[in-house]
């Protein structure tokens, strides 16, 4: 192709409304532009390069089996009634009637029509196993859509299925995808980490996700470097970094003592002289309309997916004040466990085996000191925490780290989530009925591309691997007036395309250095310059990631990129 015939329009300078990376350079190399906020038109780099990367997740898939489908983007109401979600997903569901007043919603993902497909063709356990899979566009209504492509209200995903007869068989599935998640990956040139992961709205007993470091993640992972440990913030476990003050000694009585105005920890640590860590957080929360008491370490955070989990709620929320005031008595900052009889107590485990510590005394501007876990009240203990810096890692005592991320893949074992509750059922070798065991794995399209920028840019402009690259090699004559100069990069030009190069032609009328700094904008992985050397019969190769400069003949030119490029 010839730039000059192209659609390319660049910025030299980074927008105002981009913050993160990945979106100022998506802007600035005419790869996207913004119809509404999370709204992005795909011009023509981002398409070639989009395309690039659906073929590559197409033919990973197809290798494990899967088989290609198409599904509604436009779902009716009913679909989702019946598996329980259309309530669950809230706001962030895209909902719309038609004209004849009928509930519909934009598809955010696929599982309820997967499953009603094959609870109307799957009869026998002949028919399994079976994966399904699309690659389509999907609707968030997203409250803050931010980050360019990265937190968007419209969105290209590849979702699939599987169906089996039994756990083993959805293992073999999930395994399946595992290692092509791996392929797909590393064919698109990314660095990324699976870890452990919360299944969220999605259900099902195991997760992971695929995650790639960046700052303009708003995913954290937690990290072992020793030990390979690597789990989402939301479901990751720690050692916590021992307390700052080891408790008082003694078999100490509560005893109530004045707080004027002191509300958060904080305020209560500097007022008593003593740290965060001799305190318990008390934390009232909402499960399933059921009040619940959260107790913490006074520096810890609750974790809202570990809370859910041990309550085995679906819908939980922080109390509202006149909820706390009704049923203690007083208000939030002056909140404890003891003489608590109406509603369960949770204890995070780091408050086992604690002693003498303070905690609110149910009594506005009071607290009290000496309260004693499991001797002053009797809580459950389990894990509510989130990981926090300087924790170690629970059985080795490793250090963790916690690293911000961007999420491009996650993986599910549904179970029988969908299956059971919208009446898939098939035979069994007896001929009897049983229910089919599904999984679901997703892959943010949009989202390959975001974090390979993310990864791999300067402060010149993007630099993508080739694989994904929207052209792989650009062709460029210093003097496009040159005669000579021109019809030896023609010829090269044809000989890259015959050696399988998606290669671009800079016949553009412009100084070297704005089609040099254009290149290096869009993400060319390798530049032939065809310029001065000419008349030696040798040309300039420049690698754009690591700005490697090779004199190489003229004719062996083209070659030499198809080379670097196949090495990956």
């Amino acid at each position: 192709m010839q730039w000059s015939k192209l659609f390319i329009p660049t910025l030299r300078e980074n927008p105002a409304e981009a913050e993160v990376v990945s979106h100022q350079l998506l802007l600035r190399a005419g790869y996207i532009r913004q119809l509404a906020a999370g709204l992005y038109s795909y011009l023509f780099l981002a398409q070639r390069s989009i395309l690039k990367i659906t073929n590559i997740v197409r033919e990973e898939m197809d290798a494990i089996g899967a088989q290609e489908m198409f599904l509604p983007a436009l779902n009716p109401a009913e679909i989702w009634q019946e598996s329980g979600r259309w309530d669950i997903m809230g706001a962030n569901m895209f909902r719309l009637k038609d004209r004849w007043q009928r509930d519909l919603c934009l598809g955010m993902t696929h599982e309820e029509i997967m499953t009603s497909i094959a609870r109307g063709e799957l009869r026998s356990y002949k028919h399994l196993p079976q994966i399904w899979y699309q690659i389509q566009t999907k609707f968030r209504d997203e409250p803050r859509p931010k980050s360019g492509l990265l937190r968007v209200r419209q969105f290209l995903m590849k979702d699939s299925y599987s169906f089996d007869m039994d756990a083993a068989g959805l293992d073999a599935a999930y395994q399946k995808h595992y290692a092509a998640y791996q392929r797909i990956f590393d064919r698109c040139g990314l660095k990324y980490t699976v870890v452990e992961a919360h299944s969220g709205a999605m259900g099902g007993s195991q997760s992971h996700e695929f995650m790639v470091s960046s700052d303009a993640g708003e995913d954290f992972v937690v990290l072992c470097r020793e030990t390979g440990y690597a789990a989402n913030q939301e479901k990751a476990v720690s050692r916590p970094v021992p307390p700052a003050l080891p408790d008082p000694e003694g078999d100490l009585a509560p005893e109530e003592f004045h707080t004027p105005g002191r509300k958060t920890i904080a305020e209560v640590a500097e007022f008593t002289n003593l740290p965060e860590t001799s305190q318990m957080k008390s934390l009232v929360m909402v499960a399933d309309g059921k009040p619940v008491l959260a107790l913490l370490r006074g520096d810890h955070l609750l974790s809202e997916t570990k809370f859910a989990g041990a309550t085995g709620a679906i819908d939980i929320r922080p109390a509202h004040p006149e909820e706390i005031r009704e049923w203690f008595g007083a208000d939030a900052g002056s909140l404890g466990p003891v003489g608590v009889r109406n509603m369960r107590i949770l204890a995070d485990s780091a408050l086992e085996g604690r002693r003498n510590m303070i905690a609110g005394a149910n009594r506005d501007d009071y607290h009290l000191r000496h309260v004693t876990p499991g001797e002053d009240f009797t809580p459950e203990y389990c894990d509510l925490r989130q990981v926090a810096a300087g924790d170690t890692e629970i059985t080795t005592g490793a250090p963790l780290e916690i690293v911000k991320s961007v999420e491009i893949g996650h993986i599910f074992k549904l179970g029988y989530k969908y299956s059971e509750s919208m009446g898939l059922r098939v035979l069994n070798e007896a001929g009897q009925e049983v229910t089919p065991i599904m999984g679901s794995y997703g892959i943010g399209i949009e989202r390959i591309l975001s974090a390979a920028i993310e990864l791999y840019h300067d402060r010149d402009g993007m630099s993508l691997p080739p694989s994904i690259a929207p052209f792989a090699v650009v062709i460029t004559p210093v003097n496009w007036s040159d005669e000579k100069q021109r019809a030896a990069a023609g010829d090269l030009y044809r000989k890259a395309k015959e050696l399988g190069l998606d290669a671009l032609l800079d016949d553009r009328d412009e100084r070297p250095g704005v089609k040099f700094k254009d290149a290096d904008l869009i993400g060319v992985p390798y530049r032939i310059t065809v310029g001065k050397k000419l008349a030696q019969g040798v040309a300039e190769v420049v690698e754009r990631r690591t700005r490697s400069s090779y004199d190489v003949p003229l004719e062996g030119a083209a070659q030499f990129v198809a080379e670097k490029v196949h090495a990956g």
